[in-house]
């Protein structure tokens, strides 16, 4: 695409400055030539007007007094009948500019000069024109390289996007290339990434409900079978024996639903230590409200770990943090900790602006819906990769606006050579 966006830009300045550049470079050539000719035919005229006044009155031919109005390296001939020619200047060569003009007095004033001086002009006015359609190319080289390079790298990273999103990547992507119709596909993305990111969980979420609830009448059906089975007729319990063997299989199925389900709902979701990644987002996000004359505060523990996915993880916290800056005031407080069952870690991300009225609190979680006008497109998805994940993402308080972060503590068997206590159980 870039090749091809550079060639064609490169295409027409050429046939522009090939249609330009010929003619003007004729153009220039024949005016060096004819304001040549018209000054030495200026010349001659008012040679022979001073030799018509000398023969006017009588006396003889004398080119003394015309020799000021003689070019430089010029020669000048006087051809009347009967008489022998005069002459004036050097001799010159064959390649000479000539212009002839006749004297009143019968005759002919004729004056020459090298034409050497007229082709060095002509052939400067051709290599400033040739150098002129040179630098139009090369200036038009540097605007197609540019061109192309802003228009190919939105358009493979539009690709790359796409192509991110059919492999089930659905986090968004706050990039835009001041391109309207390009910013138009990348908000489109942004749109459909949220609409596929929740029509996917609730798609898992329905597979999870049904095969448990499915799981929960089988259960009970299971307890009648086993009764039935102790009946003194011996075909009944055969045939509940039987009915025993087929409900145990449907529960293995339906116990392998419920772990792909489960799965499938964190996929690519792995043990995180928060204190790593929340520093590194810590340290990212400083700056900006460093230009907003704001702070960053960030409270977690060492080695407080969660489970999820850490491009999503770093997406959710991105929109908070945002969202923050813009709408927010004062100190941005991020912290993590356990909650009181030690089985999910809360993330919760406030500041000290005047927070959320109540009346737009139960909507803002709503895609397209925004209280100050921008796409509302950030916080839904954020709520949809963290459910994508397991988690789940809350309004905890209005005001200050406080965002909490649901997720899962990982299991010890999730990380590899782990230094996980062992919980005490009764034996």
């Amino acid at each position: 695409m870039r090749r091809r966006i550079l060639l064609a830009i490169l295409s027409a300045v050429a046939v522009t400055g090939v249609a330009l550049g010929v003619p003007l470079g004729i153009t220039g050539w024949l005016l060096v030539d004819n304001l040549t000719r018209e000054d030495l035919a200026s010349s001659a005229q008012r040679i022979a007007a001073i030799l018509d006044d000398q023969l006017a009155s009588g006396q003889q031919l004398d080119l003394s007094h015309v020799r000021v109005a003689v070019p430089k390296n010029g020669n000048l001939t006087v051809l009347r009948p009967g008489e022998p020619p005069l002459r004036y200047g050097r001799p010159l060569g064959s390649d000479v500019v000539v212009e002839t003009v006749p004297i009143a007095q019968n005759g002919t004033v004729r004056l020459a000069i090298p034409a050497q001086p007229m082709r060095t002009q002509q052939t400067q006015v051709a290599a400033a024109v040739l150098l002129l359609v040179v630098m139009s190319v090369g200036t038009g080289t540097v605007v197609a390289t540019v061109t192309a390079r802003r228009l190919a790298r939105p358009l493979r990273h539009v690709a790359d996007r796409a192509a991110r999103l059919g492999s089930g990547d659905f986090h968004p992507d706050s990039r835009r290339y001041g391109v309207a119709e390009l910013d138009m596909v990348a908000d489109a993305l942004d749109a459909s990434a949220t609409a596929l990111a929740q029509l996917v969980q609730r798609e898992r979420q329905l597979v999870g409900d049904v095969s448990h609830q499915l799981r929960s009448r089988l259960t009970a059906l299971q307890l009648r079978l086993e009764t039935l089975m102790e009946h003194p007729d011996t075909e009944v319990a055969e045939a509940a024996r039987s009915a025993q063997e087929q409900a145990d299989r449907l529960a293995a199925v339906l116990d392998d639903l419920l772990a792909a389900a489960r799965a499938a709902s964190e996929v690519g979701a792995e043990p995180i230590d928060l204190s790593v990644l929340l520093g590194e987002v810590a340290d990212e996000w400083r700056p900006v409200l460093k230009r907003h004359n704001r702070s960053l505060r960030l409270r977690v523990g060492e080695g407080l770990w969660a489970r999820a996915t850490p491009g999503r993880l770093r997406e959710i916290l991105s929109v908070l943090l945002d969202n923050s800056v813009k709408h927010g005031a004062g100190t941005v407080t991020v912290t993590a900790r356990k909650d009181d069952n030690n089985r999910t870690v809360v993330v919760q991300v406030s500041d000290t602006g005047t927070g959320i009225p109540d009346d737009l609190a139960s909507h803002v979680f709503e895609r397209g819906f925004s209280g100050s006008g921008s796409t509302g497109v950030g916080l839904a998805l954020a709520r949809a990769l963290a459910e994508a994940d397991g988690g789940r993402l809350e309004l905890s308080v209005k005001r200050p606006a406080t965002f909490s972060l649901f997720l899962r503590v990982p299991r010890t068997s999730d990380v590899a050579e782990g230094n996980w206590p062992v919980e005490r159980v009764p034996r």
